[in-house]
């Protein structure tokens, strides 16, 4: 009966500070989905516009009350370019679409969705620090930040060549194959494979994905017509782009990851 307890605490602890790590994504999420339902086109100022605003001043309220470090917010703004240079590629060759016109843009694109991948990074950036992550076997960064950028030039060039993808995910299955990620929900460290990790916050992006979809807040060319799921295939898409914004986040760790070891837990 006691372990039984201690797991309990331990599992609503881990409810309640991954609620914590998804904060900004969260509230962003929320502000989607409640103005898909109360937005009107005679509304003094655009759906998009309005959320741009609102996740500027999320972001610079989780700084000021000092939720987010500085150091967080920097990686976090420059995932917000790398995202928004994406974004406008990706309009621009057709995957996707921004159905509502609005005046904070820039070539074609609104600059509301660069928040979008922001939340992504805001989170990994967070949940890393609430459970104070440590690894075991993690790889050298020099392997993981080559990772990084083949993946973000695959985003690009895989509309002209070859996509690398399935190459990518074994790429990456082999530097991080050995690698234990153990968290701290209260109490106790736990540990999992971190290559799980990794597919489980992929799953609920691509939940997350769905809901921003649904909502109107971009649309693929099938979805012109009428919306549907999307497909599961995306879920590898957004496996890779986590993992970009993971290993940005990992360079504000200065302490040597294989120094981390699980004796020292």
């Amino acid at each position: 009966m006691q372990k039984f307890v201690h797991f309990l605490r331990e599992f609503i602890w881990f409810g309640i500070n991954q609620a914590r790590a998804c904060l900004f994504g969260g509230i962003l999420l929320a502000l989607i989905i409640i103005t898909k339902f109360v937005w009107k086109p005679d509304f003094a100022i655009a759906r998009y516009d309005f959320l741009f605003c609102a996740a500027l001043l999320v972001q610079a309220l989780l700084v000021i009350m000092k939720l987010e470090t500085l150091e967080e917010c920097k990686i976090i703004f420059i995932f917000h370019v790398v995202g928004t240079v994406m974004e406008i590629f990706k309009t621009d060759v057709g995957s996707w679409a921004y159905p509502e016109a609005n005046l904070i843009r820039i070539a074609g694109v609104p600059l509301f969705s660069g928040f979008m991948y922001s939340s992504v990074g805001s989170y990994i950036a967070r949940v890393w620090r609430i459970f104070e992550f440590r690894f075991t076997h993690y790889p050298p960064r020099r392997w993981t930040a080559l990772l990084c950028l083949l993946i973000y030039i695959n985003f690009f060039t895989h509309h002209y060549i070859y996509d690398f993808r399935w190459l990518l995910f074994g790429y990456a299955a082999l530097l991080y194959a050995r690698t234990w990620i153990y968290y701290r929900p209260h109490e106790n460290y736990h540990r999992m494979p971190l290559l799980l990790g990794f597919t489980l916050v992929s799953v609920f992006l691509w939940i997350a994905e769905n809901m921003g979809t649904f909502c109107a807040i971009w649309v693929y060319p099938s979805q012109k017509l009428s919306w549907h799921i999307v497909p599961l295939t995306k879920m590898g898409s957004w496996f890779l782009l986590m993992l970009i914004s993971f290993v940005m986040v990992s360079l504000l760790h200065k302490e040597d990851d294989q120094a981390r070891a699980k004796k020292d837990l």
